[in-house]
């Protein structure tokens, strides 16, 4: 019996999950610290909006890391394995996350200051585009047919639990310090804190072995595959396409949930920072749960049609968001997100076993980060800036909820006319 026949299937998982976990805590920090300080502290020139814009500007580039973060490690993650490179992308986050925490203000060094911001969150975005396809495979190339849509969600459970992490670390801080001292250091600390959480998923993911279909189909291959990304886009490009149509509306969605909301609540409504941030806290709690019930759900009674509930009620839902995030009320706006966030965990609970599901064991990595992260340039990377440029331009939230209702519609399209894969055995797809 192989090594990775010994783990227990709850560890695998649950290592999937706090690796994750940390390392959306890490890349989410930087969103929310995008919409609340660094517009203040690296762009203080500009007004709050433009400020805003700019911020999101270097937000942005974590994205565009992200298909060649998911390139490389893909391409290594299919050659010697999904766990050395999960390892490797722990410690970057990290690393990078703990830097942005040490770096001088704009006040301090000047135009160096959002230079190396920029530096940073390429890094960022390198290391959490391998993160995602091997946390994911990990999980599902352990688990059983019959429940790898419940299995598989978790490490996207721990990316709600990332942001419920980072939200929580901020809004406490927050609430314990004067605006002053929050924007003078007190906004380093959840960053600093990084360490600490790299150092406790690196212990737990180190004792789970290596996913025993890939150690099966190395043993059974002549040679591993030499450019496992040119054979995904040479044997699967139509699962690279439906990958990308399932992404863009969850993808697109999510930001604007978690990142422009906190801009839109805050420089726009002028609503406190407080009540912002435990209204994410409040929708990212009650995600956490939804993504694997939603998953759950999509092994009974398939993939498809869980995702395109969560599509196209998103869609729909977009033209209730931002009046209720106008409308002053506590009770308004937390409802506004939580529901949107539950619509996103339809899409987002089904989607790891959907992916995985569509590429075979031996480029599976490659293929699963592809078609993930690729979406990532044009979608998640660019929303809050366009949302806020819409705003900007057309002094009105309508256009913002069309553009998330259109790209929301097109995920759901794109699940309704996928293949059910519900069941199938990984082993099995050639």
């Amino acid at each position: 019996m192989s090594e990775s026949e010994t783990t227990p299937l709850r560890r695998v998982v649950a290592a999937s999950m706090i690796g994750t976990t940390i390392e959306w805590y890490d890349f989410f920090l930087y969103n929310s610290a995008a919409a609340l300080v660094f517009n203040r502290l690296f762009f203080p020139q500009f007004d709050p909006l433009t400020g805003t814009l700019l911020a999101f500007a270097t937000y942005a580039l974590g994205f565009v890391a992200r298909p060649l973060g998911g390139i490389v490690f893909g391409h290594y993650g299919d050659r010697i394995g999904r766990k050395r490179l999960l390892m490797f992308s722990l410690i970057l986050m990290g690393v990078a996350t703990v830097l942005i925490g040490l770096l001088p203000t704009y006040a301090a060094i000047g135009i160096w200051a959002p230079l190396a911001l920029i530096v940073l969150r390429l890094a960022q975005g390198f290391a959490v585009g391998g993160e995602w396809g091997g946390a994911v495979l990990m999980a599902a190339e352990h688990g059983d047919a019959a429940r790898r849509g419940f299995w598989a969600s978790w490490p996207q459970a721990g990316v709600a639990a990332g942001f419920l992490l980072s939200a929580g670390m901020l809004s406490a801080i927050n609430g314990l310090q004067s605006e002053a001292d929050f924007l003078a250091w007190g906004w380093r600390v959840p960053f600093l804190a990084s360490v600490v959480l790299v150092a406790v998923g690196w212990y737990i993911r180190n004792r789970v072995a290596e996913s025993r279909l890939f150690e099966e189909e190395i043993a059974q291959a002549e040679a591993p595959p030499r450019l496992p990304a040119m054979d995904v886009f040479r044997e699967r490009p139509g699962a690279v396409v439906l990958g990308a149509g399932l992404r863009v509306g969850e993808n697109i969605s999510y930001y604007i949930l978690t990142a422009f909301s906190l801009t839109f609540l805050v420089e726009i409504s002028a609503e406190s920072r407080a009540l912002a941030l435990n209204a994410l806290l409040i929708g990212a709690a009650v995600q956490f749960f939804a993504i694997p019930f939603f998953a759950w759900l999509s092994d009974r009674i398939g993939r498809r049609w869980v995702y395109a509930f969560g599509g196209l009620g998103l869609a729909a839902w977009s033209f209730a968001l931002f009046p209720l995030l106008a409308s002053g009320d506590p009770v308004q706006i937390v409802i506004a997100l939580v529901v949107g966030l539950v619509l996103h965990g339809a899409m987002y609970g089904p989607q790891a076993a959907m992916i995985a599901e569509l590429f075979p064991t031996r480029i599976r990595y490659s293929g699963a980060s592809i078609a993930y992260q690729l979406t990532a340039i044009f979608a998640g990377s660019l929303a809050p800036i366009i949302a806020v440029w819409l705003y900007r331009e057309y002094d009105s939230a309508v256009p913002v909820a069309l553009y998330v209702a259109v790209a929301c519609a097109i995920s759901g399209l794109s699940a309704m006319l996928a293949r059910e894969t519900k069941g199938l055995e990984l082993a099995d797809i050639r």
